[in-house]
């Protein structure tokens, strides 16, 4: 039972000063006065920690708490029975009736990380949860009833909180399940609940078992338990990697990061979160990092039945972060028995030894990343070229150079000129991929910049087929290719790679928003109308949600509708130029045309930057020869062309300077609807 032996070195780990710990054990419990039993309805109190046993939740002064199901379950266990030993066997009848006993140790190390993370409390220096090795748990802090529980709902509300605690601080914890079972009913069904699980077992550690079925998953971020919010970055970071590994697995769906972050702090249970991503399985874990040294600790649950197949725990130097990454997702794929190519079980085994600190600058690079903000990828540039000059060979933080350039020469974001964000991401990507030409991202940008910069449209449709192939599971490869094929007039091959996209990332607001976009220039109106409006229902304030739901309602003439749509994308994006061409071109259809004037002057004073905009609302007033003349302009400061296949162009199409325009760019000639 050496996970039974290694149960004392679960959190030995101590920042930023290291001590010899003694592990002799040693009883810390006070004499107490006898407890009566807690009933459903009490209210418990520990230290500056209450626990409603009817709602499940937990506050510490007053601010709710997360703690996860099966963490929860054991709090209540020992709540009950403080100052007593509770035995590891004991724990294991009541919380994993069916679990293997391998599998059980595993679990239960992990419950109890995560609820010593979410107390804030440490096996070495324990203020309320004791280790007693070999044997089990003992809760020593006092414990009191405070009150009887009888309307959770108003005792433990959110409107109890402070006015001004943040979101984040307001963190909602997952509902315990109450599994209060009766001794007597435990004693009758102690003979069947252990046959049954000794079957189990046998069936599953059975050589020739069938395989698990399972052909999807999702990534839940891992637990942070550092007890330093700071760290977030860190534990995201290996979140992000685990994805990316299991990504290279093409049999394997492996849900994006940007669905998988909506649940870090939810209090859904893993079967709701399952069906909600329509995955097989999830995988849950944590991250605990201490000067140079790391550990990760990670399960995976079947969700059908909530069942443990697998759990187990990595630990090394900060050095060896990426080797202990590729070992947990070999283990996964081991597991679920997925089909794995010769090429993917080289990327899985596939290491790099990098600097430690290059590799804490590239993961605070990406954190900044994924926030998609202008602000955020500014910084998110300065952590790259830092994690650059740590380690000139690096080749992810190249990459994540290139895909931060890339968005900051976006129209979305427009923080830097066209001209000088792409060439930039162009190098950066190329650098990528000198150092390491298997890198499906580095691929991605570089094709993103031959398409909106370059327009090679042929080396840029290469190097997206190579990114795909190389990680089928990169949603983002999907997503720009996607955008590629509607440039290049291929409709239904663009609607089928960007519902790829949504298929690995679901819950992805600008895939949505942009799913929405392609079917406007594919002139299927109320397929996009219907798109646009799932896409705002997501999150109301996602400006190009609105945006693109705005120009749906152009296309159905509804004008009024439209102006609406602009104008809380104009509100939501702090005045992006797009929104506000838009609401001109709507304007300019209404018969609004003072309105248009207005915002077209005003453009044209504030920038020439965004050619293409202000081109497009000369479209909107019928005027044409501006239009073109803007268009000339956005021409020679080598715009993105994208703007040119949307609906709202096709009054030019017939033009022969608009035809010409598009063979010098390189798009195929895009016929008027007829």
């Amino acid at each position: 039972m050496r996970l039974l032996e290694n149960e004392l070195a679960l959190y030995i780990f101590r920042a930023p000063r290291r001590e010899v710990l003694d592990f002799r054990p040693k009883s810390r419990c006070k004499p107490k006065r006898k407890m009566e039993p807690l009933r459903p309805t009490s209210v418990v109190r520990f230290g500056t920690y209450e626990v409603s046993l009817q709602s499940g939740e937990v506050r510490k002064s007053g601010l709710r708490i997360r703690i996860q199901q099966q963490p929860m379950r054991l709090l209540e266990i020992l709540l009950a029975r403080p100052g007593q030993v509770v035995t590891r066997e004991e724990l294991r009848r009541q919380v994993w009736p069916n679990e293997s006993f391998g599998d059980f140790d595993q679990a239960l190390n992990i419950a109890i990380g995560k609820l010593r993370g979410a107390l804030g409390d440490s096996a070495e220096s324990p203020r309320f949860i004791e280790t007693l090795p070999k044997r089990g748990y003992r809760f020593i802090a006092d414990v009191s009833v405070v009150e009887e529980d009888t309307h959770p709902g108003r005792a433990f509300s959110e409107g109890d909180l402070p006015a001004k605690v943040s979101a984040q601080e307001a963190v909602r914890i997952e509902p315990a399940r109450h599994q209060l079972s009766l001794r007597s009913w435990v004693m009758v069904a102690l003979a069947l609940v252990l046959s049954l699980s000794v079957l189990a077992v046998w069936v599953f550690r059975s050589p020739g078992r069938a395989p698990t079925g399972i052909r999807s998953l999702a990534v839940l971020p891992l637990d942070n338990l550092s007890g330093d919010p700071s760290q977030d970055y860190f534990a995201d970071g290996m979140t992000d990697e685990l994805i990316t590994d299991l990504a290279h697995i093409g049999a394997l769906r492996v849900i994006s990061r940007t669905s998988v972050m909506t649940y870090k702090h939810a209090r859904k249970p893993l079967p709701e979160i399952a069906r909600e991503l329509n995955v097989d399985a999830v995988v849950e874990g944590t991250v605990l990092r201490s000067g140079e040294q790391v550990r990760i600790t990670a399960q995976l649950i079947q969700a059908r039945d909530d069942k443990h197949l697998w759990a187990e725990r990595y630990e090394g130097n900060v050095r060896d972060t990426l080797a202990l990454q590729k070992k947990v997702a070999s283990a996964i794929a081991e597991q679920i028995r997925i089909e794995v190519t010769p090429q993917e079980q080289a990327a899985l085994k596939k290491t790099k030894i990098v600097n430690p600190e290059a590799y804490e600058s590239y993961l605070k690079g990406r954190y900044f990343w994924n926030k998609r903000t202008a602000d955020g990828l500014q910084a998110a540039v300065a952590y790259f070229q830092q994690a650059i000059e740590e380690d000139p060979s690096y080749a992810q933080a190249y990459a994540g150079l290139a895909d931060s350039y890339n968005l900051l020469g976006d129209w979305e974001y427009g923080a830097l000129p066209p001209s000088e964000a792409y060439p930039k991401a162009k190098a950066a990507a190329i650098k990528a991929l000198e150092l390491d030409n298997s890198l499906g991202e580095a691929h991605t940008s570089l094709a993103f910049s031959l398409d909106v910069f370059d327009w090679d449209w042929d080396s840029a449709e290469r190097e997206y087929r190579r990114a795909i192939e190389l990680n089928p599971g990169y949603a983002t490869a999907h997503h720009w290719y996607a955008d590629h094929l509607s440039e290049m007039g291929r409709n239904d091959e663009a609607i089928a790679e960007m519902r790829k996209a949504e298929h690995l990332d679901p819950l992805s607001l600008i895939i949505s928003a942009d799913m929405a976009g392609i079917l406007l220039v594919a002139h299927r109106d109320d397929d996009a109308l219907e798109q646009s409006r799932k896409a705002a229902n997501m999150d109301a304030n996602f400006a190009i949600a609105h945006l693109e739901l705005g120009q749906a309602f152009v296309q159905k003439r509804s004008y009024k509708e439209a102006v609406a749509e602009f104008q809380k994308a104009i509100t939501l994006s702090g005045g992006s130029i797009s929104s506000y061409a838009n609401l001109a071109y709507a304007y300019a259809l209404s018969k609004r045309r003072g309105e248009a004037l207005k915002i077209v002057n005003d453009l044209k004073t504030r920038s020439t930057r965004n050619a293409s905009e202000i081109a497009l609302m000369y479209v909107g007033l019928g005027d044409k020869n501006e239009a073109m003349r803007w268009l000339e302009k956005a021409f020679e400061a080598h715009f993105n062309p994208s703007i040119l296949v949307r609906p709202a162009f096709d009054p030019l199409r017939s033009d022969p300077r608009f035809q010409n325009l598009e063979h010098r760019i390189g798009l195929p000639a895009t016929p008027a609807p007829g």
